[in-house]
């Protein structure tokens, strides 16, 4: 198989946006020890897709061109490499592919064994592609920087959840509610504010209103948290709605949420500001896997496009209005 050609959209270098994308016929990867080769069925994008392609991550990412992104994928392993006693051919898989090296938009991809994880019958490789990265982040802002639990033991909470029905956020409002005791309080525009509520939050803002502007809970309740989701919104709007040990999780940090972070910390405010990094676990996705399956999880899909038309998908990521996730159709 791996004498074989196989489909792939690829960039030779940083910038250019949906037109730069390339469609091209390159041979089949192999795996290598502790590897699998997937036949792919589904991939999403990420904001930091199209961030990596800017050079925000220059010189880091790519780790070279030409580059095939995207790094959240599902489908069929068709080979197991040495070393791999965890899989077997045949089984459907979602993983999250090395952000260095990508090739998500592809019909085959090499895939770690320890960040991939099994599919229940019940999930489908759309539902599981759409997971990885915004319902990682998601769950790691709540449980690692909130520290919420989902036994039912920690103790109530008020939180907001920014851009609320963007991939990650829209996750992020699901998972806050299934603890059970946690107010939610969520922003988004005003188009998707019905959508929002169906998740479950408890107070929805027009984040383009006076008020949602200015992040205030329609009940007065100070924040215990804040799940940042967005972008562009300062320090100066979170810190007065925030309880006397308030926290903002942000999610996409920049070198100044950094700096700002570090002050907060040097003037010993008991309001913290946290960047947070995606740490890739493989039990933390399992464990969403499993919420999908009992269907108290669900990945909400924006748009879905053929491998053929990616540069839509690409032009659709960097709109930034996604409701829920873009997903590749990586067999259409």
């Amino acid at each position: 198989m791996t004498s074989e050609l196989m489909r792939a959209v690829q960039y030779d270098a940083y910038g250019g946006g949906a037109v730069a994308l390339k469609h091209v016929e390159i041979p089949i990867p192999f795996p290598k020890k502790d590897e699998l080769l997937l036949k792919l069925e589904a991939a999403s994008l990420n904001p930091v897709d199209w961030k990596i392609q800017s050079g925000l991550l220059r010189p880091f990412q790519p780790r070279k061109f030409p580059f095939i992104p995207a790094t959240n994928v599902a489908g069929e392993v068709v080979e197991v490499g040495p070393g791999v006693n965890t899989f077997k051919q045949g089984d459907k898989v979602v993983t999250i592919l090395e952000f260095g090296s990508g090739g998500g938009l592809a019909e085959y991809a090499v895939a770690r064994a320890n960040i991939t994880v099994k599919l229940p019958p019940e999930v489908s490789t759309t539902a599981a592609a759409g997971l990885p990265v915004a319902g990682l982040i998601a769950l790691q802002a709540l449980t690692r920087a909130v520290a919420i639990k989902f036994d039912g033991t920690g103790s109530p909470a008020n939180i907001l959840i920014t851009a609320a029905s963007g991939g990650a956020g829209h996750h992020a409002v699901q998972l806050a509610k299934l603890v059970g005791n946690l107010h939610v309080t969520a922003t988004c525009g005003s188009r998707n504010i019905d959508f929002v509520r169906t998740l479950g939050a408890d107070e929805v803002l027009d984040y383009k209103t006076p008020e949602g502007a200015a992040l205030k809970s329609p009940s007065g309740c100070k924040y215990d948290a804040v799940v940042h989701c967005a972008t562009g919104i300062r320090w100066s709007a979170f810190e007065p709605n925030l309880s006397e040990n308030g926290v903002v999780v942000n999610i996409t940090p920049s070198p100044g949420t950094m700096v700002s972070s570090l002050l907060k910390r040097l003037s010993f405010s008991k309001k913290r500001l946290v960047p947070l990094m995606l740490v890739e676990k493989r039990e933390e996705l399992e464990f969403l896997i499993g919420l999908v399956r009992d269907g108290k999880l669900k990945t909400v899909v924006d748009s879905t496009f053929p491998l053929s038309e990616a540069e839509k998908a690409w032009e659709r990521m960097m709109e930034g209005h996604a409701t829920g996730k873009i997903m590749i159709d990586i067999l259409g």
